[in-house]
């Protein structure tokens, strides 16, 4: 036992349930009581009951459940009249510290104290001791001495007096009797010259630790928390499950698509008991937020906070104990102005090793993002860093957010990542097996017909029967979008909705729905017009823009206009892509290797090398091949998307033209021909306007074909057109 003299053996019971469930409900306490044992003379000192008043009790008055009231007989008028908890803990603590010598707690399990006392007084924001930090735990100690057949968990107190043979206390308080019946298996432990272990500790603060993708993990250990407020923070949810020991490093904040927290953890416990005491938090709460909580796997656990990036890696051995995310930093920002940003105004902290503290995230082109991380050496300095949130660099504030070297590594992880894979759906059902066989050159003429959308996909004409949606959070979805439009909705054509992306795969913020008429368009755009789209916290108002089917052919596909109209902008999409002022007309010579109905799209978007960067006229005899430096597709005739047949869920998704238009094939000997003509386009940095947006077509875009062109028995080859392979839409209904 080394120094300490005395055993304060401790027992709470909740007004919820209690046994081998305490603390599961999230109930409060109503009865402390405890015992006090000299170990050197072995004998009792004393022993007290405290009657405590839950706060619940102020709103509900039928608190107590029956299991309190029948075994403990507990009785409201009592429980109405005792002090809070607050009062409680005050007068313990000046009682012990009367005590000549150390002493320890010894509890019935870990659950009065990891289960019971520590959640309460968190969630009531109690400051405790720290002698209820450190315990002996009689049943592990008593597994230990004896090894008896029944498992640990699954001891109690009566059996343990039974197997010792030893008299069961006949004071008549049930709490007050459990206390002496422990205090008596303690003696008996003394008496026959067994020596408790060393007690057990609770840790209060999360250490940091730096995973890599090739660590091994117990599965068994892991658990899923989700619901979590967006701003929580690796330190929120160590405090939601405070009395349990989370292993260094061992809360990982999962990330969205774009980078944000989306609501859930992986957080991986120092043991299996620990794992099984964090499931029974289930629906506990985070504020007024309830959190679910779920077994997980180490895999699942290693893919969120794991991560092999040297330079991560680098950063976070520099043992920081706070690590803080920037957001918005300009883009030229450098470490030194990130430094200085800490280090003035009315609570300055010092960045942990000044420049090698701060790590900027950049896109795979080394492009700056505007976020970055930066490292504090100590909690103090972490807390006066945050105060800093929306304080200047420039004239753009920044925002602030506590980080994990989990949340370190995903980001950076992320960054290195192409970002059309990583962004768009579109792209990921497939993406494991286009990047083990991509397409070659040589391989092309094996290459399956390429799906053409169908005409009812995208519709034409200049009946305005479409509405465009502008300003979408990019995180809506079909069923937002649906649930904006209210009773509008129900209008929509089949296969009417259509998300934009831009040519990097990532969400546009607009959309075109498809409407059964005028009318119906008209009625959408007058009455959701300037409307807010609520999801999640973030509300947005949303543009409901009426137009016509050839407008919202133009836009998707990126409508060239005529060198004879100089004063009509091509629009896109508003702020999207800059359109350059000339494409050149090249030849190439058809052969039998290619089908006539195989066509070349965005190589960096979708199968890293249909039609590689370093493709040159030598490795494919007969063809003529220009490859822009940008992304070369060539698009049909009337100027139709085209896409891979994937199946892409319950919505159409389309992608804008990457910044440079694609560069049309000729046949010279070929009655097989694609034209696009020159463009000379004005680009103008000011907001576009409606009419800007939704111009006329004009003369040189080429038209849309008959519907007899889109049947798949069309069998003509001399229409001037290229053979349209039959049409399996991959849609399905909305």
């Amino acid at each position: 036992m080394g120094p300490r003299k005395h055993l304060i053996i401790f027992h709470t019971v909740s007004c919820g349930l209690n046994g081998s469930n305490l603390g599961s409900d999230e109930q409060d306490i109503i009865i402390i009581s405890y015992l006090v044992l000299d170990i050197i003379n072995k004998k009792i000192i004393s022993a007290k009951k405290h009657s405590v008043r839950p706060s619940a009790l102020d709103v509900n008055e039928n608190i107590l459940s029956d299991e309190v009231r029948n075994e403990y007989n507990v009785n409201d008028p009592e429980i109405k009249r005792a002090p809070n908890l607050r009062i409680v803990l005050n007068e313990l603590d000046k009682v012990w510290k009367e005590l000549s010598g150390k002493f320890t707690l010894v509890t019935d399990g870990p659950l009065p104290l990891r289960q019971c006392l520590l959640p309460e007084t968190n969630r009531k924001n109690l400051a405790i001791p720290g002698y209820f930090k450190v315990y002996h735990d009689i049943r592990k100690e008593f597994q230990s001495a004896f090894n008896p057949v029944v498992a640990q968990e699954n001891l109690t107190v009566e059996y343990m007096i039974r197997f010792l043979g030893i008299s069961a206390s006949c004071v008549i308080d049930p709490a007050l009797r459990h206390v002496n019946n422990m205090a008596a298996i303690m003696l008996k432990f003394f008496t026959d010259g067994y020596e408790t272990h060393e007690p057990e500790v609770i840790h209060t603060s999360l250490l940091q630790g730096i995973r890599t993708s090739t660590d091994q993990v117990d599965t068994n250990c892991v658990v899923r928390a989700r619901g979590l407020p967006w701003q929580a923070s690796d330190i929120d949810i160590a405090r939601f499950f405070t009395g349990l020991n989370v292993s260094p490093g061992g809360v990982a904040l999962c990330l969205s698509a774009q980078g944000r927290r989306n609501g859930e953890a992986v957080v991986l416990f120092e043991s299996v008991s620990h794992r099984d005491m964090a499931l029974k938090r289930h629906k506990h709460h985070i504020g007024n937020r309830y959190i679910e909580v779920y077994k997980a796997t180490g895999e699942e656990f290693i893919e969120v906070a794991g991560g092999n990036n040297s330079e991560a890696q680098e950063f976070l051995s520099r043992g920081g104990q706070v690590i803080i995310r920037m957001r918005g930093l300009p883009y030229d920002c450098s470490s030194k102005q990130v430094i200085e940003f800490f280090d003035r105004g009315e609570n300055p902290c010092k960045v942990l090793d000044d420049e090698h503290g701060v790590l900027f995230v950049k896109k795979p082109d080394g492009r700056a993002t505007g976020d970055a991380f930066v490292l504090f050496s100590k909690e103090v300095d972490g807390d006066k860093a945050l105060t800093k949130h929306k304080d200047l660099i420039g004239s753009r504030y920044i925002e602030l957010f506590r980080s994990t070297t989990a949340e370190v590594q995903q980001v950076l992880n992320r960054s290195l990542e192409p970002a059309s894979n990583k962004a768009n759906p579109l792209f990921m059902q497939n993406a494991t097996s286009l990047q083990q066989t991509p397409p070659s050159l040589n391989r092309m003429s094996s290459i399956s017909p390429l799906t053409v959308f169908p005409q009812q996909m995208i519709t034409a004409g200049i009946k305005k029967d479409c509405i465009r949606l502008r300003g979408l959070p990019y995180e809506a979805q079909v069923e937002h979008i649906l649930e904006f439009l209210g009773d509008n909705a129900r209008n929509i054509v089949v296969q009417g909705v259509h998300m934009v992306f831009n040519a990097q795969g990532q969400p546009s913020g607009e959309a075109f729905i498809q409407m059964d008429s005028e009318s119906s368009a008209n009625l959408a755009s007058i009455n959701r017009h300037n409307r807010y789209m609520v999801i999640g916290k973030k509300q947005r108002y949303i543009e409901v823009l009426q137009c016509s089917g050839e407008d919202m052919s133009l836009v998707l596909t990126g409508g060239l206009v005529s060198t004879s109209s100089p004063t009509k902008s091509q629009i896109v999409s508003p702020g999207m892509l800059q359109i350059p002022t000339s494409v050149t007309n090249l030849q190439a010579t058809s052969t039998d290797q290619i089908p006539l109905n195989s066509v070349a799209y965005p190589a960096n978007i979708c199968f890293n090398g249909l039609l590689p960067n370093n493709a040159n006229s030598t490795q494919f005899p007969g063809l003529d091949i220009f490859v822009p430096s940008q992304s070369p597709f060539i698009m049909l005739p009337s100027q139709r998307l085209i896409t891979p047949p994937w199946q892409f869920g319950s919505q159409s998704q389309f992608l804008l033209p990457p910044p440079q238009l694609p560069v049309p094939i000729r046949p010279t000997q070929s009655p097989f021909q694609l034209s696009l003509p020159s463009t000379s386009v004005i680009h103008s940095s000011s907001k576009r306007t409606h009419d800007q947006a939704f111009q006329t077509v004009i003369e040189s875009v080429p038209p849309k074909r008959s519907p007899g062109l889109y049947s798949p028995t069309t069998t003509q080859t001399n229409s001037g057109l290229l053979p349209i392979p039959p049409v399996h839409s991959p849609y399905t209904h909305l």
